[in-house]
């Protein structure tokens, strides 16, 4: 969806460079260009080879669906075109927003970017700008959504739009988790910070696993409690409320998030005590 991609395609290009912590500070240590790293030419690859050409299938094959019910085929044609180059000048905007942070050894707030990329993403699915985030997910024209009911995500799902998502996403995730999981045993091998007595019995199962967990139960959950704070107490209410929340429970030193981030770039076990690995990341 249009006002998907754009947020999805900033989560993967941060994820991509944050995946790459100890590869890009060392490129950076080297007086070298974070751009002339093979993992800046695999962003660019996999945005123009796998996610480009996913998000045009999309837009041309279910016009309103793809624009969450806004559009049809006739839009413009400057419009599509502007859709899918931000499928990848917002990928590329994500790796260059982490690479900066890790420059100035903030590898955290890099770390987060990815987070809150696929957070964003997840919110506008889940709850929108209306709150009918889901309906327009989960209905295949403008007409079912403005009918739109259960039944109607049931038909949905039996639909050539679930099946066409399940196809390319038969591709495209794996590809992505299968760079990212490379990447990050790749390297524990780079950095001395590293806990080479964990990342030595670290498998790529796990790291895939966490990585998953991360963006289904971390951002997908995050931004269905996001919506139900909204709906509840209301927009600014909910929001300040959410906020605390995430804060308190994700977003600290110690929290889940925290600690996800110390297990994916430093190797560290999840459930090492956070006074530790808050002592040992004074730069993260």
């Amino acid at each position: 969806m249009v006002q998907v991609d754009v947020l999805w395609s900033y989560g993967i290009g941060a994820g991509f460079a944050a995946a790459n912590t100890w590869q890009l500070e060392a490129q950076q240590a080297a007086n070298r260009s974070a751009y002339e790293h093979t993992c800046f030419r695999d962003t660019l690859l996999f945005l123009a080879c796998f996610f480009v050409p996913s998000g045009a299938f999309l837009i041309w094959s279910f016009p309103s669906w793809e624009t969450m019910h806004l559009g049809s085929r006739d839009m413009p044609g400057w419009l599509v075109a502007a859709f899918t180059l931000t499928n990848a000048t917002q990928g590329l905007l994500g790796f260059a927003v982490v690479e900066r942070l890790l420059r100035r050894k903030r590898r955290y707030a890099g770390y987060l970017q990815w987070v809150l990329g696929y957070f964003a993403m997840f919110f506008v699915l889940v709850h929108g700008w209306d709150g009918t985030g889901y309906m327009r997910f989960f209905s295949s024209t403008r007409d079912e959504l403005i009918g739109w009911n259960w039944g109607t995500a049931r038909r949905w799902l039996a639909g050539d739009i679930a099946r066409s998502l399940v196809i390319m996403g038969c591709v495209v995730i794996p590809v992505m988790f299968w760079l990212m999981v490379r990447d990050l045993r790749s390297g524990y091998q780079t950095s001395r910070e590293v806990s080479f007595p964990y990342v030595d019995h670290k498998s790529s199962t796990l790291l895939l696993l966490s990585l998953l967990a991360a963006l289904v139960l971390g951002c997908l959950g995050s931004a269905i409690l996001a919506s139900v704070a909204i709906r509840y107490f209301g927009a600014i209410f909910g929001l300040a409320s959410f906020t605390v929340l995430a804060y308190f429970l994700g977003l600290r030193r110690g929290g889940v998030f925290f600690r996800h981030f110390r297990y994916m770039v430093y190797g560290e076990p999840f459930l090492k005590s956070p006074n530790h690995a808050s002592a040992a990341s004074r730069t993260g």
